[in-house]
């Protein structure tokens, strides 16, 4: 059966039917993998009274060999039409080719937030002295800035055609070989993404919001984005949220309980903020090519993307389709060596979206102890001591033997 949505809410049957596509690369390895884990954990939480049906659905490479293109229209509709889905990773060429998969997909469906949640998992080798200190969630704007795609190649006629209305028009001088590029960045689209934000903070029960933006230099593109937030968190949920200003004017700098505080920061102190004080950050929202950046370097801290999990979300209308965060690396690919960490822990963040948080829970614990036992996949067998390297579809029925009802 379809998952639904009525009136902003999701309905969830017991058996619902949820679209997945392998993706390419290592994809082979780690879907299959994932999805009898996701088996695994749901009749373990369960016994036999919900069960997933799973649909395969094709793009990438796959999709050019069968169809001439990467991402055909029925994978599209049946993605937008079953609400929510799960991904292995796609094949982004650089500098040419088809444009990104993800970007498109993210465009096309208006998924406008990428949900990258970032916690250590204990076991988890780490170049940080204390990376059980990092907890975040970074809530990045997926549909505008310099991801919107509007670009032009250097020397062609569009892109010269751009640099003589600069010239002519604007008297904005641009060198003749430039690629030229446009950031879009709109009230729309940033207070959207500050609402998403925000909601899932009161919601969830999460401590800060942090605004990470470059609106110091980029004034009316990223200045407006935190702005916009920021003066949306002041109209729209007085009382639920408190600024800096106010909790040093009035409070003595202490946040009341039950308060969400609100921040700003340069997005290049971010990265340093991260670094330094990780504990002081809870949810980041951002614009698009900042929160590519920081999604990464903070998942860099608790072990790398191999083990992050994604998604890409429209939290209006509920679509969501969550993914493996990292590459196709094709030279592990069909090795069944690889780590399938990243899209097992993307399902675990899509069972608890579908209200199913009893399987995020079990796979949570069972990768947790599997990890401590040292029992893992080449990656991490490499930088652990005493480590017993196993295969991607070992590390899958280790989890699932490691399974406990929470």
């Amino acid at each position: 059966m379809k998952i639904s949505v009525e009136n902003g809410k999701m309905i969830v049957p017991d058996n619902p039917t949820i679209p997945y596509i392998i993706g390419d690369g290592i994809g082979i390895d780690i879907t299959p993998v994932s999805l009898k884990v996701f088996d695994a954990t749901v009749e373990k939480a369960y016994s036999g009274k919900r069960k997933v049906e799973w649909m395969r659905l094709i793009a990438g490479e796959e999709a050019i060999e069968k169809f001439g293109e990467p991402l055909p229209k029925d994978t599209f509709e049946t993605i937008k039409d079953y609400v929510v889905s799960i991904k292995g990773p796609l094949t982004t060429p650089v500098g040419g080719g088809y444009r990104s998969l993800n970007v498109t997909l993210r465009q096309k469906l208006d998924l406008f937030v990428c949900f990258r949640p970032v916690k250590y998992i204990k076991g988890v080798p780490s170049p940080m002295k204390n990376p059980e200190l990092v907890d975040v969630i970074v809530f990045r704007e997926n549909t505008e800035d310099v991801y919107a795609g509007i670009e032009w190649k250097a020397n062609s006629p569009e892109a010269l055609e751009v640099i003589n209305f600069f010239k002519n028009k604007m008297n904005v001088t641009i060198r003749e070989d430039s690629g030229i590029g446009v950031k879009p960045i709109s009230i729309t689209g940033s207070r959207r993404i500050g609402k998403a934000a925000l909601d899932y903070a009161i919601e969830h029960g999460r401590k800060s919001i942090t605004i990470m933006h470059k609106g110091n230099i980029m004034k009316f593109t990223e200045g407006l984005f935190q702005a916009e937030i920021y003066k949306l968190a002041q109209e729209e949920y007085a009382g639920k949220v408190i600024t800096e200003e106010e909790v040093t004017e009035k409070y003595d700098g202490k946040v009341p309980d039950g308060i969400i505080l609100v921040k700003r920061r340069i997005a290049d102190s971010m990265f340093q903020q991260m670094l330094l004080r990780p504990d002081e950050y809870d949810i980041i929202v951002t614009p698009n090519l900042n929160g590519d950046y920081i999604s990464d370097a903070v998942a860099a801290q608790v072990g790398g993307i191999g083990i992050a999990p994604g998604a890409n979300i429209n939290f209006e209308n509920r679509i969501a389709l969550f993914e493996a965060t990292h590459g196709t690396s094709p030279k592990h690919a069909g090795k069944n060596e690889a780590n399938p960490g990243s899209i097992i822990l993307s399902g675990a963040e899509m069972f608890e979206y579908m209200g199913w948080s009893e399987v995020k829970n079990i796979i949570l614990n069972a990768l947790e102890k599997t990890i401590l036992e040292k029992y893992v996949t080449y990656d991490f067998a490499r930088l652990t001591e005493g480590a017993t390297k196993v295969s991607t579809k070992e590390f899958g029925d280790r989890i699932i033997k490691n399974m406990e009802v929470i």
